[in-house]
């Protein structure tokens, strides 16, 4: 199965609340989101890695919430949730990405190769502005916000000099979980 097929399972299986069928219409008929790179020059800079690695996050985060809350941890999270953290969480990377074309020297004469260039249309932020993007199809609870709001952890420059993500995390360990299975995911499942 493709990474766009195990998305498609996995959102279709879990997330259900009013709006999921509005933002999964976006995501494929009004984005780029199946197509982008997950990042221009890192991990998965290439034509779908944005939906491979949402995939791979997923996978770890659920993995992660198993290893710490046991085989009951629905009771402390839902599937919903874990779904819609480990798959939406870099929806603000959507429609960003454009080809654009630069001299490489190869072996021994220039010729011009694509790379993905960053055109932000929306210079929001990273995960509030993934946060801005769901919450205009569908409403997050409070843990899944904080959550994709914060999976950047310190890497996040909101987080200098500020107390803001601590906090998030003391009162959120499931958002301490998702940036860990994000960066899980970007060093060790995507090199």
């Amino acid at each position: 199965m493709d990474a766009k097929q195990e998305f498609l399972k996995i959102y279709k299986e879990n997330i259900t609340r009013e709006g999921a069928e509005k933002l999964l219409d976006y995501l494929l008929n009004q984005s780029d989101f199946f197509t982008a790179p997950a990042s221009g020059r890192r991990h998965c800079s290439y034509e779908g890695g944005l939906v491979t690695h949402s995939v791979n996050v997923y996978k770890r985060f659920k993995n992660l919430i198993k290893l710490e809350y046991g085989e009951n941890y629905t009771e402390k999270i839902s599937n919903e949730s874990i779904a819609i953290m480990g798959l939406l969480h870099d929806l603000c990377k959507v429609n960003t990405y454009v080809v654009e074309y630069r001299n490489q020297k190869i072996n021994g004469e220039w010729q011009q190769v694509p790379f993905y260039a960053h055109n932000n249309l929306l210079p929001y932020g990273h995960g509030e502005k993934s946060v801005y993007i769901i919450s205009g199809f569908m409403r997050l609870t409070r843990e899944e916000a904080m959550g994709i709001n914060w999976h950047m952890g310190s890497f996040d420059a909101r987080a200098q000099g500020s107390t803001d993500l601590s906090e998030a995390f003391t009162m959120y360990p499931t958002a301490l979980l998702l940036h860990s299975a994000d960066f899980h995911a970007s060093y060790i499942d995507e090199k």
